[in-house]
């Protein structure tokens, strides 16, 4: 087997750090580098991540001690405004390095290859700057691409994410107490996901994000007007044809359950609800947002980036 490839990974405390380390510790051909968090400093990776055996720690690096460590890539966990710095200081000592921003920094910069591999795979060239997708975006893309060209008025998308969306930083909508028995709406026009969704597809979306109790998933669900009546067997067979050869992809007839999504690595689709006259549909997809929403999309990327076959260490539905 060829040489591994280094990794490090910055902001590794929270959740999507943890699943990264979890998938990196699957990889044949990775090898964990670094792990920088301030709180967790010293302590064991395996004490918080046990599916990682080495005896590697968690440690609190400044900017330049991490473009110092050098890896061949390095993934950035860290709350949105937060990675000019530290981008700056790897360019400055390694700019080959292949970095992976999970933040919303670089979704809008042409600069940076917008890595949602099921839609965006073929504008890959090479690129060592890549910004990864948003959890609700990417779950929105892909339920309103393959009808994208058949629109008659911008998609509508009534979203409901769990509370690990929200992050570790305690705030009301990662508080399990007000949660409970609840469903909280914010941030219902102008959302930074609905910005990214609008910009990618070429198309005006309107997006209506909610929080509820449970810990990991969303459902979003999909509405789109259609400019020629469609029947429900049509919608469904174009749905299939689109992501015939995506792995974590998959199209059902019913609507998913947020339930049976926490935990796996794909998405899917389903629902297909067809109004009388045929020219509106209701889609409803499925994601883990910390996994394909997340880690498992950092993943991809970093295969992408590296050539390694896109699904390696990424367990398959």
């Amino acid at each position: 087997m060829a040489e591994k490839k280094t990794i490090g990974i910055v902001g590794a405390r929270g959740h999507t750090g943890a699943e990264l380390i979890r998938l990196v510790a699957r990889h044949p051909q990775l090898e964990l580098a670094f792990v920088s968090s301030r709180e967790l400093d010293g302590q064991r990776v395996h004490d918080h991540v046990v599916e990682y055996a080495g005896e590697l720690r968690y440690e609190n690096l400044a900017h330049e001690a991490v473009a110092e460590k050098r890896a061949d890539a390095v993934v950035l966990a860290l709350p949105n405004g937060k990675s000019d710095a530290i981008v700056a200081a790897i360019d400055a000592v390694n700019p080959d390095t292949i970095l992976v921003d999970l933040s919303a920094d670089h979704r809008f910069d042409d600069g940076w290859y917008y890595g949602l591999p099921e839609l965006t795979r073929t504008r890959y060239a090479g690129q060592k700057r890549i910004s990864n997708p948003g959890c609700y975006a990417t779950a929105m893309q892909l339920a309103i691409a393959p009808l994208k060209d058949h629109l008659a008025a911008p998609p509508v998308c009534f979203g409901v994410s769990g509370y690990s969306g929200a992050g570790t930083t305690p705030s009301d909508k990662n508080d399990p107490e007000k949660l409970r028995d609840n469903l909280m709406p914010y941030a219902l026009v102008d959302h930074v996901h609905e910005r990214e969704v609008t910009r990618q597809l070429g198309l005006p979306v309107e997006f209506m994000p909610h929080v509820a109790p449970h810990f990991r998933g969303i459902t979003m669900t999909v509405n789109l007007w259609l400019q020629q009546a469609m029947k429900r067997d049509e919608v469904i067979a174009l749905y299939r044809k689109v992501y015939s050869q995506e792995s974590l992809v998959r199209i059902v007839d019913e609507a998913p359950w947020v339930s049976a999504i926490a935990g796996k690595h794909h998405v899917e689709i389903g629902g297909f609800a067809v109004a009388p006259g045929g020219k509106r549909v209701v889609v409803v997809a499925t994601i883990d947002n910390l996994l394909k929403g997340a880690a498992t999309q950092a993943m991809q990327n970093l295969n992408l980036a590296f050539g390694f076959d896109e699904m390696a260490a990424i367990p398959r539905p």
